[in-house]
């Protein structure tokens, strides 16, 4: 569960494994003992005013360490501890995925039992119900479809909310946008509506049902999804390290609220890589694998192995291959990683939402356990496969998490692939460019830049289907004609052009104004509601960037942020249309040549940008609702 600069930013960050480390800092040696590994960890806090981190380390047969490293909290200056409760997000969501693996073990369910079967009084649209239902599966894997939770859900603080309250409240987002179990988009509610399945069919609260199965069994004696008695828990704090956020009742528990500490996680680690079993609790293997590869996206009905399962994905870091999940709320990052083919895994949570510190904690640990280890081998490459070609062009991202920034990340993530010298290359944007080698029939493992190669494929070209062409690679990317691939990046490269001219002339032509002989009243609203347009939409952005760190409690709730962008978004229409309408009314003869074919094509770039903001519902935007 993500709360901190909106969740897609989070999820962006934990699924690439972790942001580089600052330039300016020497990549430090792999640590060559817990000692040097504490040292490393010490050092990262100091110069990330990062107040403390949990940490286990667990091999098959045991921790190797578990630990707090610094503070807990600052205003008392308590120690983090081993014992110390941190927030883990959504490495929570796994809880719901063996909850639910465990009915169907007892013949209770089924993973593709459609949900109304057990939920016929949850809300939501899914218009394809008659022949792809959603199916319980879908709920664990990300693939119902829907939009991830609205801002207003994120934001809601929730003490004791139930299951079904917090479900109802949350209703609108729930609408599958594509026909579920084909293209994966994570999304916080669906493991959610899982765990109020469990309630239905066991009649206990999920929290009270994962405490009996899970959290006994397994020993983690102190987690819990509820805020922990004082001083017991970390405080959790901002980037800077020293503002503290107040606990957030999540209103989606099951989705990311557990606390839990290293002694806690220690255990849980250890029951991954021993294939389910722990202190006496065994989980059959097979359930294992079954969560760590999904099985009902495109992809996955194609072959591909990696992805998103049932509450835990794939990572590859330095050719290494991971399994687990990571987490964020405001205030705190996650990470649980484990190799079950290597026998060792680790855990870690900081109590800042600092992304610097969280990549730099993230790759000490990783390469203080692979130090000795062999990497996996790389399959050679296998030939293109014979209809490649066919794959060729311009493709756009066809399954994203959050609807509201759709229209811009369709935009930004438009790419162009194509196949020479036997790879597949895939180019987004002007810069980013990625190498993909054949495996096999389809399949592509990613060829970084620098770094180890990827030792599984990771990428696939999908059998055509109804809806056309499409390759998963990181995301599900959908064919274009190249006309519309050209056209969409050409306006968009004319509303930016657009905008610095407007921006530039202006200052011409109202310094200008001062002068007698230079003044042009018929002129003047041509030029003037297009710069007003212009500044109402960067009014709009700088009010997104201002709201920093409390992005979803200031926009998430109707406050002057979020009142800031309907308004300015309303702005920006009316300014245009007003700048349109004086283009089209002004005579022709009473207006420069020059004057009047810049504001034509500055109105007409305005108003094609317009008409994309309305059609996806940026325009008065509400983003409290």
């Amino acid at each position: 569960m993500s709360k901190g600069i909106f969740s897609a930013l989070i999820f962006l960050f934990m699924v690439t494994g972790s942001l580089a480390a600052d330039k300016k800092n020497e990549e430090p040696k792999a640590a060559q003992s817990i000692a040097d590994l504490r040292h490393q960890l010490e050092k990262i806090l100091k110069d990330t005013h990062t107040p403390g981190v949990s940490v286990a380390i667990v091999r098959k047969d045991g921790p190797e360490w578990v630990a707090g490293v610094g503070t807990a909290d600052l205003a008392s200056n308590r120690p983090a501890g081993a014992d110390t409760l941190f927030r883990i997000g959504s490495t929570s969501k796994a809880f719901a995925s063996l909850s639910i693996l465990k009915l169907a073990r007892e013949g209770k369910l089924s993973l593709d039992d459609p949900i109304r079967k057990y939920v016929p009084d949850l809300a939501f649209e899914n218009r394809w119900e008659a022949t792809d239902p959603v199916r319980i599966v879908h709920l664990l894997e990300h693939t119902t479809g829907w939009d991830d939770m609205h801002l207003k859900e994120y934001a809601r603080d929730a003490p004791g909310m139930d299951l079904r309250t917090a479900l109802e409240f949350g209703r609108a987002s729930r609408v599958s946008r594509w026909p579920p179990g084909t293209r994966m988009a994570y999304c916080n509610t669906g493991p959610t509506v899982a765990a109020y399945i469990v309630e239905k069919i066991t009649g206990q609260r999920f929290e009270d049902y994962v405490q009996q199965n899970l959290f006994g069994p397994i020993g983690m004696k102190s987690a819990t999804y509820f805020e922990p008695p004082a001083r017991t828990g970390a405080t959790l704090y901002h980037g800077d390290g020293k503002t503290p956020y107040p606990y957030w009742n999540i209103i989606y528990r099951p989705a990311g609220s557990i606390n839990a500490s290293a002694n806690d996680m220690a255990p849980y680690v250890q029951f991954y890589l021993n294939r389910g079993t722990v202190n006496g609790l065994v989980t059959p293997a097979a359930e294992i694998d079954r969560m760590e590869s999904p099985a009902s996206t495109w992809a996955a009905k194609d072959g591909l192995k990696s992805g998103y399962g049932l509450g835990n994905y794939w990572t590859i870091q330095d050719g290494f291959v991971y399994h687990g999940h990571t987490g964020g709320v405001d205030g705190g990052l996650t990470e649980l990683a484990y190799m079950p083919e290597y026998g060792v895994g680790y855990f870690f949570s900081i109590n800042s939402g600092n992304f610097d510190a969280f990549g730099r904690i993230s790759k000490a640990i990783r390469g203080y356990i692979t130090l000795k280890l062999q990497r996996p081998a790389v399959p050679a490459p296998a030939p293109l496969p014979g209809d490649a070609s066919d794959y060729a062009g311009w493709y756009e991202p066809n399954a994203p998490r959050q609807q509201m920034f759709y229209f811009m990340d369709r935009i930004k993530g438009l790419s162009r692939v194509r196949f020479e010298s036997g790879k597949m290359i895939i180019i987004t944007g002007i810069r980013q460019k990625r190498v993909f080698v054949p495996v096999s029939g389809r399949q592509f493992r990613y060829v970084p830049d620098d770094g180890a190669p990827e030792p599984v494929a990771t990428a696939a070209l999908l059998t055509p289907n109804r809806e056309g062409r499409f390759i998963e690679a990181g995301t599900t990317l959908r064919h274009l004609p190249a006309w519309l691939a050209w056209a969409e990046a050409g306006l968009f490269g004319c509303f930016d052009l657009a905008m610095i001219a407007i921006v530039a002339y202006a200052p011409f032509w109202i310094i200008g104004g001062f002068f007698k002989k230079r003044r042009r009243p018929l002129e003047r609203a041509m030029r003037l509601y297009p710069l007003a347009a212009v500044l109402s939409l960067i009014a709009c952005m700088m009010i997104f960037s201002a709201s920093g760190n409390d992005f979803i409690n200031r926009l998430g709730h109707l406050t002057p942020w979020s009142a800031g962008l309907f308004f300015t978004t309303l702005a920006f229409a009316a300014t245009t249309i007003m700048g349109a309408w004086s283009v089209a009314t002004v005579p022709s003869a009473l207006v420069r040549p020059a004057v009047r074919w810049f504001s034509i094509a500055v109105s007409l770039a305005l108003m094609i940008a317009l008409a994309y903001f309305a059609y996806w519902g940026v325009i008065g935007v509400r983003t409290w609702a």
